[in-house]
């Protein structure tokens, strides 16, 4: 592994709507599709991060309803990025439902927020999401560790 290798704490949420379809954000980082995610802030726990993301992103409140899985393999979760840093992180994601709010984005972390018939999704999708949404899809008693 790289000697300036920087490990952070993620979190991912998969959200559906009233009509089984599921939330996707356009990530202004690397323009492409993808479940809303984000960083866990110091003194937040993963819960709170991933309540406080999906405000940021999308305007929504959301309360967690279980654990998906910890997702942390290499192949997926090291990202080089321009500035020269790499990271690897160690992703939590929850399913969740919507309680309130209004779908907008005005994140400068967004380019757009929709929802999407699962077997419609976009092509350009983050590469690691399908398998997180097929995971919430399992309805799996259990949390994957992947």
């Amino acid at each position: 592994m790289s000697k300036g290798l920087q490990v952070y704490p993620g979190v991912a949420m998969v959200v559906f709507n009233e009509k089984k379809q599921v939330l996707l954000q356009k990530r202004a980082d690397v323009g492409l599709w993808g479940l809303p995610s984000g960083h866990v802030e110091p003194g937040e726990t993963v819960a709170e991060a991933a309540i406080r993301e999906i405000h940021e992103e999308t305007n929504l409140h959301i309360r967690i309803k279980k654990l998906i899985g910890v997702y942390s393999e290499p192949s997926s979760q090291i990202f080089a990025y321009p500035d020269g840093r790499t990271v690897h992180f160690i992703t939590t994601c929850f399913l969740a439902e919507i309680i309130g709010g209004e779908l907008r984005y005005y994140s400068d972390e967004s380019l757009d927020v929709k929802f999407f018939e699962i077997d419609q999704l976009p092509a350009d999708l983050l590469p690691m999401h399908p398998r997180w949404l097929d995971d919430a899809l399992a309805n799996e008693e259990k949390a994957f560790i992947r």
